[in-house]
């Protein structure tokens, strides 16, 4: 009767073990939820964003505190490592800020003083890449371009 407890015991605990590794192990291996706050900060607001076809996006945001600017670019679906960038450059004071390499999730932060100025900015996940030029000053009209090369 002892082994036989025994082994319901260790079957049961086997069976607990698989199956805690299966749960836990499919939420271990899912990519974190990124946003553009948890790149550039959380006192960073969305301001501005544009698709990079299906593959994800490019978002502007902004500081009031400190009037910088920054831009990340967020894949839809995080994985292999794939070629990524991330700019933002104000033409009147000629700054520029960008980051680019091969990521799995996100490319960024980059940051630029910003306050009272246009912006221009954009990314590229992948082949398919994106700009927006005189974004977010009012008066001028922003153009958007996405290609893919």
């Amino acid at each position: 009767m002892r082994t036989i407890r025994k082994i319901a015991v260790v079957g049961a605990l086997t069976a607990l073990a698989v199956g805690s590794a299966t749960a836990f192990g499919a939420s271990a291996s899912a990519a974190p939820n990124v946003t553009p706050q948890g790149v550039c900060g959380s006192a960073y607001k969305t301001v501005n964003s544009a698709p990079i076809g299906a593959l994800g996006k490019v978002y502007l945001t902004y500081n009031p505190s400190n009037g910088e600017n920054c831009v990340a670019t967020i894949r839809t679906n995080p994985g292999t490592l794939k070629p990524m960038s991330t700019w933002i450059y104000v033409p009147a004071t000629d700054e520029y800020a960008g980051d680019s390499d091969s990521y799995s999730s996100y490319a960024g932060p980059a940051y630029v003083y910003g306050k009272g100025y246009c912006v221009s900015w954009g990314g590229n996940i992948d082949n398919v890449y994106v700009s927006v030029e005189n974004s977010n000053c009012g008066s001028l009209k922003e153009h958007r371009v996405t290609e893919i090369r």
